[in-house]
């Protein structure tokens, strides 16, 4: 019993559990709290060892109470649930794939014989889908635990909404209370990742029952998701006959949700909801054309490729700058959607367009974007980051601004590229882009914060859409530094007073929900040279 308590204890750098029986406790807990009566002698309790990470091979080694107390005190730990995932995943695969398997031979399309024989062909590519569907689902732990502490007023307000939507008991699931939460606050502490790894696994629960009370899984575009999820040959051979699945609709909820929260983010859904009153199925669709519009799948292969290569909080920034990109495409599709996004058609509008911005970056960026832009990139390089892929992930903020270039090169006739110039060109003369920066700086610790920097947000980015247009209407046949001069001079003194109000906000440096709706307003007012005019209806993405 002692020796099993000293290894227990042992300073090393991984304890991993692949037994029966749950052998930490917290301290806070009695030894009937962990419920092995078996193991009470050799129990010790969290505070007490000294390893750096644990492994959770096998089921309830630890009690919740004690992974919680042993992350509080700096330890690497998620729960049994995470760490052992993989059998469960593979035993769903296996009865996916029997089902489907099972279907040809009853109608003759595969003998019993050529069925066993796939079953074996197939093992090491089910092997390998299931290891990775584990790795992406500890990589969304990795990367809600990166944001935990500023993020703590979202998933405290996450968790309220789970309990009253999801069943979510915070006192059985040991999350905790809003007293604990704001003394974590203070203590410049959020939640550990024993608790975030229910808090995911609820998300995921509700954001699956409300796919499939929707008409998602009869989206054509997610038949490609269904094919993705059954390992090779599959797809190549039996693609048509995977539409008739059974369980076809469970299945690509099951794989839309998952992405939701393991790509896109714990809070995506949920903040996304507040802000805009979209139901998950629509913002589903928004975050598929994101994905394939910004070539998301290839991005996250090439950091995941430097595995052990850079420090892992390098690959952390950069897949945490891939969300914000996903995230506010996204957003913009689903304000612009009237409710109804068809994804391939959407896909094809925008898509050339992310190509064409790519290819101009960093060079259309001028003063604060473009010294971003250098520095991080420079930053990524310096850290062991490939340059290519360095200055993919440094593009990101102004890749965003495809959307609106798209749309002011329909509304106005012009080519894409010269709606781009004139774009950055006004952000940069305006001091947009600087207004843009405050604005995202403004917190979002409650719900009205949220849809107040949510409001303010949107608004300036209808705005620099509407001045790009109205820009580039009045200036048929010229540049765009010559469209701009025009407009610069017919609008002279409004300019001149808009720009001497942002310049008494900068020396203010008071940027606040009283001072930059202020700025806004200037900024309103610049379109048509007066007040109003930017209340009419702007252009949104065609269907």
């Amino acid at each position: 019993m002692e020796l099993i308590r000293a290894i227990l204890r042992a300073e090393v750098d991984l304890l991993f559990n692949g037994g029966i029986g749950t052998y930490v406790k917290a301290s806070t807990e009695v030894q009937a709290d962990a419920g092995d009566k078996a193991n009470d002698a050799v129990r010790v309790d969290a505070g007490e060892l000294r390893c750096r990470v644990v492994g959770e091979g096998g089921n309830l080694g630890f009690t919740q109470r004690g992974r919680i107390e042993y992350a509080l005190g700096g330890g690497m730990i998620n729960t049994d649930a995470i760490d052992n995932g993989a059998g469960v995943n593979c035993s769903d695969h296996e009865v996916n794939i029997k089902i489907l398997l099972d279907a040809l031979v009853a109608d003759g399309d595969m003998t019993e014989k050529q069925r066993n024989e796939l079953l074996v062909e197939m093992t090491d590519a089910v092997a390998e889908s299931v290891l990775y569907s584990s790795y992406t689902q500890t990589q969304a732990v990795s990367l809600s635990l990166a944001q935990a502490t500023q993020m703590i007023d979202v998933h405290a307000r996450l968790i309220r909404h789970l309990e009253q939507h999801a069943g979510l008991d915070r006192g059985i699931e040991f999350l905790p209370s809003d007293e604990v939460i704001n003394e974590r606050k203070v203590n410049h502490q959020g939640l550990v990742a024993p608790e975030l790894a229910v808090v995911i696994a609820y998300c995921k629960i509700r954001l699956f029952i409300r796919l499939l009370d929707s008409d998602l899984p009869e989206d054509e575009y997610l038949a490609h998701d269904l094919e993705r999820y059954f390992p090779p040959p599959l797809p190549e051979r039996y693609s048509d006959r995977m539409r008739s699945h059974r369980l076809r609709r469970e299945i690509i909820a099951t794989v839309v949700a998952n992405q939701l929260v393991d790509r896109a983010g714990t809070t995506f859904a949920f903040r996304l909801g507040e802000e805009t009153g979209a139901p998950p199925s629509l913002l589903a669709r928004g975050y598929a054309v994101a994905r394939e519009v910004f070539d998301m799948r290839a991005f996250w292969s090439a950091i995941e490729a430097l595995d052990n290569q850079v420090e892992a909080v390098t690959q952390l920034q950069m897949l945490l700058e891939g969300r914000r990109l996903v995230e506010r495409a996204t957003r913009w599709l689903v304000q612009a959607s009237g409710g109804v996004i068809d994804i391939e058609a959407t896909l094809q509008q925008f898509e050339p367009g992310a190509r064409m911005l790519s290819a101009a970056i960093p060079d259309v960026l001028e003063g604060a974007d473009r010294e971003w832009y250098d520095s991080k990139a420079g930053q990524l390089r310096d850290a062991g980051v490939q340059p290519e892929l360095a200055a993919r992930v440094a593009s990101m903020p102004a890749l965003f601004s495809v959307f609106d270039i798209i749309e002011v090169a329909g509304a106005t006739g012009r080519e894409p590229e010269a709606v781009m110039v004139t774009y950055f060109r006004l952000g940069s003369r305006l001091d947009l882009n600087w207004l843009r920066d405050r604005i995202f700086d403004l917190p979002r610790g409650n719900r009205w914060q949220a849809l107040a920097r949510a409001a303010l947000r949107d608004d300036l980015f209808s705005l620099h859409r509407a001045l790009t247009q109205e820009v580039l209407e009045a200036a048929e046949g010229t540049d765009s530094d010559g469209a701009i001069d025009q407009w610069e001079q017919r609008n002279k003194p409004t300019l001149e007073r808009c720009l001497s109000i942002l310049s008494d906000i900068k020396a203010s440096r008071n940027y606040d929900t009283t001072t930059l709706p202020v700025a806004l307003r200037e900024v309103r007012n610049l379109i048509r040279g007066g007040v109003g005019a930017a209340d009419e209806p702007l252009p949104t993405a065609p269907q």
